[in-house]
């Protein structure tokens, strides 16, 4: 039985990415939000990450692209604040989950 390792990787753009490959995460660059969809489909299609960090600016810009692959078990795409600063869509994406699974918002209320 052949064991599939799946790795990590992290889109943003080159300076919200510095450092991340240091600490074993796959760095993909993109600095324009709308490219966005295409590289997180492009890496998504390759079946190699189970999970994908993606800036929350390019996160809202992919849209699109993350509703058809939350709809799958992997990869997990999860936003998060890029250098450029933090806009509450990865903490307002992670209550609407606790929401979901609880029935009542336990985080942030």
């Amino acid at each position: 039985m052949k064991l599939m390792v799946k790795n990590i990787a992290y889109i943003g753009d080159s300076e919200s990415v510095k450092g991340f490959s240091a600490v074993g995460i796959d760095a993909v660059i993109c600095n324009e939000p709308e490219n966005a969809a295409a590289v997180l489909k492009n890496i998504s299609d390759k079946e190699r990450y189970a999970v994908i960090y993606i800036t929350e600016e390019l996160f809202e810009a992919a849209k699109k692209e993350v509703a058809k692959l939350s709809l799958m078990t992997v990869p997990a795409v999860i936003p998060i604040p890029g250098a450029r600063g933090n806009t509450g869509i990865g903490s307002k994406r992670l209550s609407q989950f606790v929401e979901q699974a609880v029935g009542s918002d336990i985080l942030f209320k």
